[in-house]
C-alpha cells in the first residue's frame, strides 16, 4: 500500500505570521523582513523582539526588552548545584532539556493570558544561555561566571562560558549567528513545540520537547556531525577521496542538502562569509576544508547521481563555532540559544490563535500497515496454547 505525505512533507497544517521560506529563491523572512537585511542591520535582541511581538521595536521598547532579558539571566543556585550531580560526560542536549523542563519547578507557569506568556518567553530566552554556560564551566571544573549586565546577549554567553569578554568582531559574528538561527517556520523542533502547546501544556514543557527534537542528528545535531566530519578529514588534500568514499557507500554528507531549499540556503551564504572572516583572524584551516567539502560534494553529486545539491545552515556554522573555541558538543545547544526565540513565538501563536484558527489539538491520521488477520481481527490464544 502506498503511503502519501511521509513526514508531512508539503502538507500545510496551520497558518503562521512568524516566518516564511521561499525554497526556490532561497529566501527566509521573519515577520515580513528578509533575513539578509536583519543580519546586516539588526541585533539579536531586536530580532527576538520582532519575532515575539510582530513589529520592530522603538528605542524605548527595545531598552525595556533588553532590561527584562538582563534581569532574567540568572538561574537558581540550586539548579546549578544540581548540575554538579550529573555525569560530566553527559550529553549537553540532555542536560539542557532536563533543566529547561525544571524551570517550571522554580517559576510559576501562568499560561492563561498573552502578557504572562510573553514574560515566560523572556524568562526562557534569557536563561537558556546561562544554563548552557553553567554546564560548560561545571563539567570543566571551573568556577561559575555570573551574567554581566553590561554585555549583549551574544557577548554575555561567550563571557559566561569562557570567563573572557569577546572582542567586538567576535561579538558581532556570534550575534549574526544567533539572528540566522532564530526561526525557520515549521521545522521539526518548532512543530514539536507547537504540537505540545496545542495540548495546552505550558511553555517550559513545549520548549523542552522542542529541545529533544533539536538534538537529533538530522536536525540541530547536524552541525556537530559536520564538525566531526571535518576533524576526521583533517587536511584539504583528503577531502575529495573522503567524500567520494562516503558517497559510494550511500552515506549522507552532513551539511549538504535541505528539505525545503532548492538553491543555496541564505543562512549558509552568510555563515560562509562569517567563517571566512574568522579564518582570516584565526589562521585556522577549517573554512578552507569546509569550502572544499562544499565544492567537491556539489561536483560528485552531479557526476554520480545527476543531481544538484547545495549547503545548508549546518555546513559553515560548524567551522565557525569551532574557531570561536566552542566545544563541538555545544554546537546544538548554541542553536537552541537562538531557536528558543522562535519556539516561544510559535507557542504563543499556537496558544492564542494569532493566525487563522485551527482545531485545538494536532491529531494527524496514520495509515495502518501492520498485521491483518481478517475483518474480525486476530484471535487471542491462551499462553499455554501458543507455539
Amino acid at each position: 500500500m502506498e503511503t502519501k505525505n511521509i513526514g508531512l512533507r508539503g502538507v500545510e497544517v496551520a497558518d503562521t505570521r512568524i516566518s516564511n521560506i521561499d525554497g526556490e529563491k532561497g529566501r527566509l523572512i521573519y515577520r515580513g523582513y528578509d533575513i539578509m537585511d536583519l543580519v546586516e542591520n539588526s541585533t539579536f535582541e531586536e530580532t527576538a523582539y520582532l519575532l515575539l511581538y510582530d513589529n520592530l521595536p522603538t528605542k524605548v521598547q527595545l531598552d525595556d526588552f533588553n532590561a527584562k532579558l538582563i534581569e532574567a539571566r540568572y538561574i537558581p543556585k540550586q539548579m546549578q548545584k544540581n548540575m554538579g550531580n550529573w555525569r560530566k560526560d553527559a550529553d549537553p542536549m540532555d542536560m539542557l532539556q532536563a533543566f529547561v523542563s525544571a524551570l517550571a519547578g522554580y517559576y510559576d507557569e501562568e499560561f492563561s493570558n498573552k502578557d504572562a506568556s510573553y514574560e515566560k518567553a523572556i524568562n526562557l530566552i534569557a536563561k537558556v544561555p546561562t544554563i548552557i554556560a553553567s554546564w560548560q564551566r561545571i563539567r570543566d571544573g571551573l568556577p561559575l561566571v555570573d551574567p554581566d549586565p553590561t554585555l549583549s546577549h551574544a557577548a554575555n554567553f561567550l563571557y559566561m562560558m569562557t570567563g573572557e569578554k569577546p572582542d567586538a568582531e567576535v561579538e558581532k559574528i556570534f550575534d549574526r549567528c544567533l539572528i540566522l538561527h532564530a526561526d525557520h517556520t515549521f521545522n521539526a523542533s518548532t512543530f514539536t513545540a507547537r504540537q505540545v502547546a496545542s495540548t495546552r501544556a505550558h511553555m517550559y514543557s513545549a520548549s523542552s520537547a522542542a529541545i529533544g527534537a533539536l538534538s537529533g542528528e538530522l536536525h540541530g545535531g547536524a552541525n556537530t556531525e559536520v564538525m566531526k566530519m571535518l576533524l576526521d578529514i583533517q587536511e584539504i588534500d583528503r577531502v575529495e577521496s573522503w567524500i567520494k568514499e562516503r558517497m559510494e557507500k550511500g552515506d549522507r554528507i552532513m551539511g549538504m542538502g535541505h528539505a525545503v531549499y532548492r538553491t543555496y540556503d541564505p543562512r549558509a551564504t552568510v555563515l560562509k562569509k562569517l567563517s571566512s572572516e574568522l579564518a582570516e583572524k584565526t589562521k585556522e584551516p577549517w573554512f578552507a576544508i569546509t569550502e572544499k567539502v562544499e565544492t567537491t560534494t556539489i561536483k560528485l553529486m552531479k557526476e554520480m547521481k545527476g543531481k544538484d545539491i547545495y549547503p545548508n545552515v549546518d555546513l559553515y556554522s560548524a567551522s565557525l563555532y569551532y574557531m570561536l573555541k566552542i566545544p563541538v558538543d555545544l554546537n546544538t545547544p548554541i542553536f537552541a540559544i537562538s531557536r528558543v526565540v522562535g519556539w516561544a513565538a510559535h507557542i504563543i501563536e499556537e496558544k492564542f490563535a494569532e493566525a487563522a484558527p485551527k482545531p485545538a489539538l494536532y491529531r494527524p491520521k496514520a495509515t495502518y500497515v501492520g498485521k491483518y488477520c481478517g475483518p474480525e481481527g486476530c484471535k487471542y490464544e491462551r499462553l499455554d496454547l501458543r507455539k
